[in-house]
């Protein structure tokens, strides 16, 4: 069997908590954020987990199935 390969945009935007679920980065924090409200800012800066539905999903992609 050949070596399975981590799909190499998904291992620089998602990173595995201690307990195996996968976490992500908010979107929309990249530009027009002069439209934005201090309150919007403050809340995109943490991260946040990927739902259920697309764990497995980009689990196979990092190389974990």
């Amino acid at each position: 069997m050949p070596k399975v390969k981590t799909h190499s945009s998904a291992k620089k935007r998602f990173k595995l908590t201690g307990s195996g679920k996968v976490k992500r980065f908010q979107a929309n924090t990249s530009h027009l954020m002069r439209k934005k409200t201090k309150k919007a800012k403050l809340n995109l800066r943490g991260s946040a987990l990927v739902s259920k539905a697309d764990e497995k999903r980009i689990k196979s992609l990092l190389g974990l199935n």
